[in-house]
């Protein structure tokens, strides 16, 4: 494929669109300069108070899923691979001298599992309807619902032209594997914008984080809900570590071998019970615990000198992204305790603007995680099937933001009366 796209200050340039099907093929360094981009979801009105020491960081992706090394664990350890039903797709931008200039992680699917964003009903309509709605091309980072970039473009004056011919090369790739279509899911609001411009539908939904309001600690934190609230979460706080369980923050050198037996032997227990079939291989933990080590804090519950539970989380330039949960042995406020107030306090000790727990969960209000908008863009080959769903799309974004208004009162922080 190739592609002559104009810069923002109209000068051409020419493109050469490549797909790979082995990340190891890309060098690093090149794919991490396009993921560098500070995506982190996080409002500029949010922001936490800058950390010094960030600003003299080395460029590295903001966001650690889009990273090379996340990215390419996944697919080492047989975790996203054709057998497990997700063949990588990778479409590069390059100069025609080979710079790579924008990149995206695409893969093509043989299923919806493990996306988070649900297009079942899309999937078994099309079927009724005749149609094969597999493969399809699934623009995300697999397993994770977090948002981040995905139209990854290397600052440089032409990167709204890469940006273009990304998309542009989405829609070409999409009918070139005769795939039904092209989802890019959990990306930023300006990126859900600019696609809906050229062509993809816009969908919507609600995620529930903790935003960072430059508190001082955990207590100055509590001080902004409401008494009811302040006293529960105390509570649960003091019930969680009933019966002599103590929480152990690890990271870096702490990420032995021997810990991830134990993560993953929770992680397996919990997953097999929620899911079915957990979808991360042991060889994954592994990996990112050899590349990814300073980018990941683990939250391990000990009772009795083994431990019992364990939360893992990733961190990100201005937000910690909780993940995968799990426990061997279960008790009243462990999973709130490893899961969200020891998130909060990370956050509020590095100074991280927002806490992104996960998937769903109304639950996470009463913790001081208030609804968010995330956003998908969605390219539909069939033009009548493309029009059904523009259609429900509508309809639902409707009821997002009317969700949203609802759930954002329901928050536990103290009303203006409290205050006065």
């Amino acid at each position: 494929m190739s592609e002559t796209e104009t810069s923002s200050q109209d000068r051409p340039i020419e493109l050469q669109l490549r797909v790979v099907s082995d990340l190891g093929a890309v060098p690093a360094a090149a794919w991490d300069a396009c993921a560098a981009t500070p995506y982190d979801n996080v409002d500029e009105t949010l922001q936490a108070t800058p950390d010094p020491a960030k600003a003299c960081a080395p460029a590295a992706p903001a966001n650690p899923f889009v990273s090379h090394a996340f990215l390419l664990a996944l697919e080492r350890s047989g975790s996203a691979t054709p057998r497990t039903g997700w063949a990588p797709q990778h479409l590069l931008a390059e100069t025609t001298d080979g710079e790579i200039l924008g990149a995206v992680p695409c893969y093509l699917k043989s299923h919806s599992r493990g996306e988070y964003v649900f297009d079942h009903g899309w999937a078994d309509a099309y079927e009724r309807a005749g149609g094969s709605y597999y493969p399809k091309l699934q623009v995300s980072v697999p397993f994770t619902p977090a948002t981040g970039p995905r139209l990854l473009v290397k600052p440089s004056p032409y990167a709204d032209a890469v940006k273009d011919a990304l998309a542009a090369g989405l829609r070409a790739l999409c009918d070139q594997r005769q795939a039904s279509s092209c989802h890019i899911t959990f990306l930023p609001k300006p990126d859900w914008e600019r696609l809906g411009e050229r062509g993809f539908l816009k969908r919507t939904d609600q995620q529930f984080h903790w935003r960072n309001a430059g508190y001082a600690s955990f207590e100055d934190f509590l001080s902004a809900l409401a008494s009811r609230k302040r006293k529960a979460i105390r509570r649960e706080r003091r019930d969680a570590i009933e019966h002599g369980i103590t929480i152990h923050p690890l990271s870096g050198a702490d990420l032995t071998e021997a810990v991830w037996d134990d993560f993953f032997a929770f992680y397996m227990d919990t997953g097999s019970r929620k899911w079915g079939r957990p979808y991360l291989t042991r060889s994954f933990f592994s990996m990112i615990g050899q590349t990814m080590a300073d980018r990941i804090l683990l939250v391990m519950a000990k009772r009795n000198g083994r431990y019992i539970a364990g939360a893992i989380n990733f961190i990100g330039s201005d937000a910690l992204f909780g993940r995968h949960w799990g426990a061997i042995e279960h008790h009243p406020f462990l999973h709130f305790e490893l899961c969200y107030y020891q998130a909060i306090e990370f956050a509020i000790e590095r100074k991280l603007a927002t806490v992104e727990a996960g998937a769903q969960g109304e639950h996470k209000l009463a913790r001081g995680y208030v609804p968010v908008t995330t956003y998908s863009s969605h390219y539909i080959a069939d033009p009548g099937l493309r029009r059904a769903i523009a259609d429900y799309l509508k309809r639902e974004r409707a009821y997002v933001d009317a969700a949203g208004r609802e759930l954002e009162a329901m928050t536990p922080f103290r009303k203006t009366a409290d205050l006065e």
